[in-house]
């Protein structure tokens, strides 16, 4: 297991899918000598204790640091993801699942 006690086999099918960035689409580690392109384990939903498929991703240090603690629905609307033209069409599919959750 990780650091976020993700059992390896959940870590494993995330990587899989998560190959950029859910929120801006970066490829991971693309900046050369840019901690912001690093991939970083994001809750979704902003609780360590829910580890399953649909709330654990992997997205870029950038967006995971501006997310911080906020709901994703008002997270989704912030100067930040305006400025990096986030929105509900570019997100991947497990993010504009917990959208449509109204997360």
């Amino acid at each position: 297991m990780n650091n976020w006690n993700i059992p390896d086999k959940l870590e494993q099918e995330i990587r899989e899918r998560d190959k950029v960035c859910v929120y801006c689409g970066v490829k991971f580690g693309s900046l050369k000598n840019s901690r912001k392109t690093q991939a970083s384990w994001e809750h979704i939903i902003n609780d360590a204790s829910i580890i399953t498929y649909e709330n654990i991703a992997l997205c870029c240090v950038g967006c995971n640091a501006s997310k911080g603690q906020k709901k994703l629905s008002d997270w989704i609307n912030s100067k930040y993801c305006q400025n990096k033209g986030i929105t509900y069409d570019t997100v991947a599919g497990i993010i504009k699942k917990a959208l449509n959750k109204n997360l």
